[in-house]
C-alpha cells in the first residue's frame, strides 16, 4: 500500500471542568473529526489521506486543533461546518484555507497574544 498523501491530525484532548486551560473537544466527541472523515471520503480521498484524532496538539488557545501534514498547516478555531472547506480547499486542491491558519509567530511560543 503507498503512502497516505497527507495525514491530519485533529485534536480530541478533553481536561476536566475547572483546567486551567481549555478543551478541543469539551464533551469528549469530536464532530469534526467525524465531519472531516465524511467528507474526505465523499471526495474520493480514501486511502490517499489519512483523518486521525490526536491528543493533545499544544496549542489550546487556538482549540479546537487540526494540522495537516506534509505541509505542516495548522488551523484553529476549527469549527465542523469549517470542514467542507478544509477537503475541498486543501484535500482536494492543495491550497491552505488562510481564514483558519494559525499565525506561524504563534505557534509553540509564550509570547503568541491569545495565550492565557
Amino acid at each position: 500500500m503507498p503512502a497516505f498523501e497527507r495525514h491530519v491530525f485533529v485534536c480530541h484532548n478533553n481536561r476536566p471542568a475547572g483546567a486551567p486551560r481549555t478543551s478541543c473537544t469539551a464533551d469528549g466527541k469530536s464532530d469534526l473529526h467525524t465531519q472531516l472523515q465524511t467528507l474526505s471520503k465523499e471526495a474520493g480521498l480514501a486511502g490517499r489521506v489519512r483523518i486521525n484524532k490526536s491528543g493533545c496538539l499544544d496549542q489550546c488557545e487556538h482549540g479546537p486543533m487540526v494540522v495537516v501534514y506534509p505541509e505542516a498547516v495548522w488551523y484553529g478555531n476549527v469549527q465542523p461546518q469549517d470542514a467542507a472547506d478544509i477537503v475541498s480547499e486543501h484535500l482536494v486542491g492543495g491550497r491552505p484555507v488562510e481564514r483558519l491558519r494559525v499565525a506561524e509567530d504563534c505557534l509553540n511560543t509564550r509570547s503568541c497574544p491569545h495565550r492565557g
